[in-house]
């Protein structure tokens, strides 16, 4: 009678800590996509701010069409990508390669730089510039701690059985493309 309660005692100790890290992993795979989420709502608002930026600049450096075409290329390339997180990497250095390009017109129009219509829109892309940064910080954290449970023992043998797997890092393969992007007045 012993035997059969500590085993008894065992099976419950293992079902409990089965359904314990199952929905451990719910819950980290649920943060993932929240976060996952803030960065799009995050990107979406830059989307939206770019036209805007464009024509602005527009009315002062008509002449720019190739840099023009470039920022609207790339935004649109940014905006229609709904791959993985290493997918949509691509398209936003994308843009923001043809943003700086933007600034850097943008440096040679003193009336452009002066105007308070460039300035505020330049300083709300750099606020929702800084947003996804944050939003990328924290969904990465969440995707850390997944892939830790999924990788670490015992857990990993319920990720296996219950078909949990790594997520991907939302990282920028350019450096120099996770910098915002700046114009000195």
């Amino acid at each position: 009678m012993l035997a059969f309660l500590m085993i008894l005692g065992l099976v419950v100790l293992v079902v409990g800590y089965g359904v314990l890290a199952y929905n451990k992993f719910v819950s980290q795979k649920n943060k993932v996509e929240e976060a996952w989420s803030d960065i799009e709502v995050q990107m979406k608002r830059r989307y939206n701010l770019i036209p805007n930026l464009v024509e602005t600049v527009k009315g002062y450096a008509g002449h720019e069409k190739d840099t023009f075409a470039a920022v609207v290329k790339a935004r649109t390339a940014a905006v229609n990508n709904q791959g993985s997180p290493a997918e949509q990497v691509k398209t936003e250095n994308m843009l923001t390669g043809a943003l700086r390009s933007l600034f850097a017109v943008a440096e040679a129009y003193p009336d452009l730089k002066a105007s308070r219509n460039f300035a505020d829109l330049q300083q709300k892309l750099a606020e929702v510039e800084d947003h996804i940064q944050k939003a990328r910080r924290f969904y990465n954290g969440n995707v850390r701690d997944l892939n830790t449970r999924v990788e670490q023992f015992p857990s990993n043998l319920i990720a296996n059985w219950f078909g949990f797997i790594k997520a991907e890092f939302f990282e920028l393969d350019d450096p120099a493309a996770a910098k915002v992007p700046k114009v000195k007045f």
